[in-house]
Parts: structure tokens; C-alpha cells; sequence
């Protein structure tokens, strides 16, 4: 047994020496239930659920910076008919989470009839925005490239995001077409696009009267407002919403701090008839997607919305 504890001090010494960054391990679905269950008596943690059709890759590599791997992990069906894809982000604030968070979600979706891929991007501690950003969107070309592997339909793709993730999300998907958020010299001839966005409980604005981001925001984008306003402007999907973004959800709990922007987006996604729906779950804390009774009713409505959006019968 000692021998055994010797070894893994020296295997997370390992670890530790080879990354450069700390890694914040504060946000997880254990955390999010310790948290809310004092004000939400009723509420339980997901469980992993597999199912007999989903194919399940984990790991798979879609991009090196240096020494620097980045991998996602992949959940589709052996079917012989394309099948439209999720990208999903993980939340944590910029700086936590991981993406086998959302393996849950991943599950539940790719049984609902989609090829779903969980994200993994560096967070604040080892790059500041807008690496995270490029790095989701080289995960997007990725999958496009390997589309036939996985069964995806590349002209059904949808980015979904949880909490920063949806922040992450809506901004991926309000650049469609815009130059200075593609991957630069990418010797390929596809690009990043996104065809529908779901923004679960992510911010819309930074800088906004309904908005309450501070330093955890700051770490991300490299300062504070009052340092970096161009980057906090730059950052937000409000900034970029035009006639070029796509079809949009949001999910979001009772807590407004983190609608900051939506209904200012809303107007703009209206004024150039961008279909869009707002699902709103009362009385439900911040990290919702997962616990129970929200989780269901999650995947409800993202697989509603994506159906409609992408004329799924």
C-alpha cells in the first residue's frame, strides 16, 4: 500500500510539473448539490445513464498547441443516415469544470437521435480568452473533417453551453462568418459555423445593468473593465448579434443575474426574423442541468428545439 501512495505522489508531482497552470477543481455536480440542497430540499444528483445504441470515444485528441494536447470525447449511434450534432461546453466560471461533466447530457441527447461531443478548452489559469474560444471552434472543424466517423450531418451542427459555457456558446455562434474569430491559417476548406445555439444560463453581456461579472470575468478576459472594456465589449455575443446568427435557445434558471443581455439579443434576433424561444424554470438555482428534477426537462427542451429548427420529424 505504500508503495502503491508513493506512487501516485509521484505521478501527480508528474502532472503538476508538466502543466504550468493550477487546476481548479471548486466547480462540480457534488459541489453544485452541497450548495443548493440547504435551499432546494427536494432536489437529487443525475446519474450516468448508458444506452444500448451509443457509441462511446473518450480522449480523442483534435488539437496540439506545443505539448499542449486537447482532446474531446465523442458519443454517436452505428447508424447508416447522418445525424445532426451538439457541441457541448462545459461550465466553471472560465477557470473549472471539465467536459466529462456534461457526459450525462452527452448521453441523453445522442439517444434522442444526435452525435453529441463534450469539449475539452484551457481554461483561465493556463490562457486567457480568446484561446478557450479558437479552441472550441477548432474542435468544430475537427468534428466537420471527420464527420463520416462520427455520422454527423455538417450542415445541422448546433453549440450548446452551460453557465460561462453558454457564454462561451452564444459567443461561438453570433461569429459565424466573422473573420477575426476563425482559426487562422487552417489549411482547410470548411470554417466553424454553427447552424443553432442553446445558451443555458450563460450571459449574454458583460458589461450590462444586469449583469454582476467581476474578477472571476476578469481573470478570463485578462483584466477588468475598467483595464480591458475593449475586450469586455469584444467578448460579449450581444456585441456580435447580427443577421448571421443562428437560430437560438435559451434555458435559463430564476436567477437573473445570468440573463444579462438576453432580452437585448432577443430584439436584434427578432428585428431580422431569427426564430428564437426563452424557456424559463421557476423557482431553480444556477447549475440546474445537474440535478432533478431540471435535468429532464433540459434535454426536453433542447432536443424540442433542435428538432423544430433542424425539421427533424
Amino acid at each position: 500500500m505504500r508503495k502503491l501512495l508513493i506512487l501516485i505522489f509521484l505521478i501527480s508531482i508528474t502532472i503538476q510539473a508538466q502543466n504550468s497552470f493550477s487546476i481548479d477543481t471548486t466547480y462540480t455536480p457534488k459541489s453544485v448539490y452541497n450548495k443548493e440542497i440547504k435551499n432546494y430540499p427536494f432536489i437529487s444528483l443525475i446519474q450516468p445513464k448508458h444506452f444500448s445504441n451509443v457509441i462511446e470515444k473518450k480522449e480523442i485528441k483534435y488539437s496540439k498547441i506545443k505539448d499542449r494536447e486537447l482532446h474531446l470525447d465523442a458519443y454517436y449511434t452505428n447508424s447508416t443516415s447522418k445525424k445532426p450534432a451538439i457541441v457541448i461546453i462545459h461550465g466553471g466560471g472560465w477557470k473549472s469544470g471539465n467536459k466529462l461533466q456534461m457526459e450525462t447530457f452527452a448521453q441523453a441527447m445522442t439517444s434522442k437521435g444526435f452525435s453529441s461531443f463534450t469539449i475539452e478548452y484551457r481554461l483561465s489559469q493556463e490562457a486567457k480568452y480568446p484561446a478557450g474560444i479558437f479552441d472550441i471552434k477548432k474542435a468544430i472543424l475537427f468534428i466537420k473533417i471527420n464527420a463520416k466517423q462520427f455520422n454527423v450531418d455538417t450542415t445541422k451542427i448546433a453549440i450548446l453551453g452551460c453557465s460561462s459555457g453558454g457564454q462561451m456558446a452564444a459567443l461561438i455562434g453570433s461569429t459565424n462568418n466573422n473573420s477575426q474569430f476563425e482559426n487562422k491559417n487552417e489549411n482547410v476548406k470548411t470554417n466553424s459555423n454553427v447552424h443553432a445555439i442553446i445558451d443555458i444560463d450563460g450571459i449574454l453581456a458583460f458589461k450590462h445593468p444586469e449583469s454582476q461579472e467581476g474578477t472571476i470575468a476578469a481573470q478570463w478576459l485578462g483584466g477588468t473593465y475598467e483595464e480591458k472594456s475593449d475586450v469586455w465589449k469584444e467578448a460579449s455575443a450581444l456585441t456580435h448579434t447580427d443577421r448571421n446568427t443562428p437560430p437560438t435557445l435559451f434555458i435559463n434558471s430564476s436567477k437573473e443575474r445570468f440573463h444579462a443581455g438576453r432580452n437585448d439579443m432577443i430584439a436584434i434576433l427578432n428585428q431580422y426574423k431569427i426564430y428564437n424561444e426563452v424557456k424559463t424554470f421557476d423557482n431553480s438555482p444556477h447549475s440546474f442541468w445537474f440535478l432533478n428534477p431540471w435535468f429532464d426537462k433540459t434535454v426536453n427542451e433542447t432536443t424540442h428545439f433542435l428538432n423544430k429548427v433542424f425539421k427533424i420529424n
